[in-house]
């Protein structure tokens, strides 16, 4: 709606489904509901001279439910879980399922050398070693 000035709250993000809850007061219905972003991947990303070391936590993934994926100096880390279980007794029977899957893409900072990564998974971290190219190494150029 042109013309219309809508009010937000910078601390909104803290609580989320106050915000929802006000939002729906405040505007238009669906005029702006908010993109629920399916379980985006919390990474830590720090470098040494010769690698970058990603960490990012999976409770509860195992090394099955893990794909890794290097394309073009963008880095590809997604995981999907599902669980079902089944409970028989003589009065009741319920079955349930429960799916769910993380994923981030990012960029690189530098071109690594992926036939020679290494990851590990352990006590629900991920961590991945990229070793960087040689090529991507600064060259002293000599003036003439």
């Amino acid at each position: 709606m042109p013309g219309n000035i809508i009010r937000r709250d910078p601390f909104e993000m803290f609580s989320p489904v106050e915000g929802l809850i006000n939002r729906l007061f405040q505007e238009p219905f669906g005029a702006s509901l908010p993109m629920i972003e399916e379980g985006a991947l919390a990474l830590d990303i720090s470098e040494t001279d010769d690698a970058l070391i990603i960490r990012a936590s999976l409770p509860g993934f195992r090394k099955e439910d893990v794909n890794i994926e290097v394309h073009e100096g963008v880095l590809t880390i997604s995981a999907t879980r599902e669980q079902e279980t089944e409970e028989r007794n003589e009065k009741f029977y319920r079955r349930e399922r429960r799916t769910g899957s993380v994923s981030r893409r990012v960029a690189l900072p530098s071109m690594v050398t992926d036939d020679q990564a290494d990851a590990e998974l352990k006590d629900g971290v991920l961590t991945l070693r990229l070793p960087k190219s040689k090529k991507d190494s600064p060259k002293k150029i000599s003036v003439k």
